[in-house]
């Protein structure tokens, strides 16, 4: 199925306002209330909304830090790919880790309290991942953009 205009306007609300009332949501798209709650339904069903969620603070829940990490393998032989990834994956303050092209063959976003939390989650956890050859670390000083909004 493809997105028409007012899905398009559905999803721009809800990603923004994830918990606004049904009504609420309809009026600001122009449907009656039962249509809306159709198409939300068949936006859900088909996959384009993956879930709810909610977005914490993490100033306020004690890792106002956050780090990037780039990591190298020492191979890209499939199955040390595999055990990386499963790895990474079981590590609390790994938020995002992704596979890319360059110089690094992973990034990952780590939170932490302060320098020293990540030395012991650098210590603890990193450094002890399948197949890591280097790791290169960069705090960041100051988030000047940050959204979950994809463009519709």
């Amino acid at each position: 199925m493809s997105l028409d205009t007012t899905d398009r306007r559905i999803l721009a609300v809800l990603q923004r306002q994830g918990r606004i009332s049904n009504a609420d949501l309809a009026e600001k798209v122009n449907l009656s209330a039962s249509a809306c709650h159709r198409r939300v339904q068949r936006l859900e069903t088909e996959g384009y909304i993956a879930g709810y969620v909610a977005l914490l603070d993490a100033r306020k829940m004690g890792v106002p830090s956050t780090v990037f990490v780039e990591i190298t393998l020492s191979t890209q032989a499939d199955e040390v790919l595999e055990a990386f990834e499963k790895a990474v994956a079981r590590i609390p303050d790994v938020l995002e880790c992704h596979l890319t092209a360059g110089a690094a063959d992973y990034i990952l976003k780590v939170v932490a309290e302060d320098t020293e939390d990540f030395a012991r989650i650098h210590r603890r956890s990193l450094a002890r991942l399948p197949g890591v050859a280097k790791m290169q670390s960069s705090f960041a000083l100051r988030t000047v953009s940050k959204t979950t909004a994809l463009p519709v």
